[in-house]
């Protein structure tokens, strides 16, 4: 078992007095008794047992499908698995699974971020840039840090799991044949070849307009990561890219979700040149403005707009996503688009502000060109 880093000035001496609580748990854990002799303990129910043990095997079939299927782990490859302790369930199951193909796997436990674009601990991210497959279930989004940019250099291969909980990895979007998913995403790149301008409608009130170039158009987030240097979300299922800076102009409805929640109404964000200027709706709009005024008064005063860059668009295809509160499945969903805020470096942007969070628009439509790519969430072609 490995303890999680510890944020400094918590804590003890390497001489000093040993933390409790953590004595109990590692006690318990190696069968040690802490607490009164002699008290007889009834059994858990039977239903509990069987509850239990169907979750179990639910969690090792998807740790197989990550580690055998999405990341095609090869004998002596070098993995490490990266969680906090919101995750570590997933974390144990994902390296039950990578042992049976590899005995070079490390499972890492460390400190739960603040915020989605946070840099994991310094001894984390040198850990992740020494590996051949790296796979985080963290709480909040690796995906758009400078560690995992350096991994993906240095070659490895990358997937981020943010705001995974043991239901999302053994239901839903997880549960897809991401095979399928690869072949239908492959066969979108000739409804968005050559196409310039691209508007996203929807009935809440979304009209937005921005450019994009359409070679960088992303097909590779569909959950099989299997050569050097590639990247998904797992859940896996969209298409995506980045705006073309300083073209977006128009208004975003956000009917779908924020982050790691439904929307108890629509968040209304007006975007002028790529940048938003003005958010309202709901308590997720003041979640909104606060977060982000927050990562703004760490930059210095000249970077500080550029926490406001729209700094992805991307849309669903994943047939088994659910629409349940957690944007990592939630913009994977068949005919769902999304709009993320802040950070857009990893997609070849100038806009390095350490912060990236999206929201979902539940059925829109998206038309490039002239062309309609899908209608109120429904693909005519697929």
């Amino acid at each position: 078992m490995v303890l999680p880093f510890r944020r400094k000035g918590t804590g003890d001496k390497e001489d000093g007095p040993v933390d409790q609580d953590i004595e109990d748990i590692m006690n318990e854990a190696e069968g040690v008794e802490t607490g009164e002799v002699g008290l007889a303990l009834e059994p858990p129910p039977e239903d509990m047992l069987t509850d239990e043990a169907d979750v179990a095997e639910k969690m090792a079939r998807s740790a197989q499908t990550v580690i055998d299927t999405c990341m095609d782990l090869r004998r002596g490859e070098n993995i490490l698995i990266v969680c906090d302790p919101t995750t570590t369930d997933v974390g144990q199951a994902l390296h039950d699974a990578a042992s049976q193909r590899s005995d070079r796997v490390l499972l890492v436990v460390m400190p739960k971020g603040r915020h989605h674009g946070e840099e994991p601990p310094a001894p984390v991210a040198n850990l992740m840039r020494q590996q051949q497959v790296v796979i985080a279930p963290t709480r909040y989004s690796l995906t758009h840090t400078k560690a995992v940019r350096q991994a993906i250099k240095e070659g490895a291969r990358v997937a981020t799991m943010p705001g995974m909980t043991v239901e999302m990895f053994t239901e839903g979007g997880m549960s897809a044949d991401f095979n399928v998913i690869k072949k239908n995403i492959g066969e979108m790149g000739s409804l968005l070849r050559r196409k310039r301008i691209v508007n996203v409608k929807s009935e809440s009130g979304t009209n937005v307009t921005f450019e994009v170039n359409w070679r960088d158009w992303k097909f590779d987030d569909n959950g099989i990561c299997n050569r050097p240097k590639m990247l998904t979300n797992l859940p896996a299922g969209k298409i995506f890219t980045l705006p073309r800076e300083g073209t977006m102009n128009g208004t975003i409805v956000l009917d779908g979700s924020w982050d790691s929640a439904l929307v108890d109404e629509p968040v209304v964000l007006q975007v002028e040149n790529g940048l938003v200027v003005d958010v309202k709706g709901g308590t997720a709009a003041a979640q909104i403005r606060q977060t982000f005024g927050e990562a703004a008064n760490r930059l210095k005063s000249k970077e500080q707009e550029l926490v406001w860059t729209i700094a992805e668009f991307g849309f669903g295809m994943n047939p088994n996503a659910r629409m349940a509160g957690n944007v990592l499945e939630d913009e994977k969903c068949f005919g769902t688009a999304y709009f993320s805020i802040g950070d857009n470096t990893t997609l070849g942007g100038s806009s390095a502000v350490g912060i990236h969070i999206s929201g979902v628009l539940a059925s829109p439509s998206v038309w490039l060109d002239e062309t309609a790519l899908f209608e109120n969430g429904v693909f005519p072609s697929l």
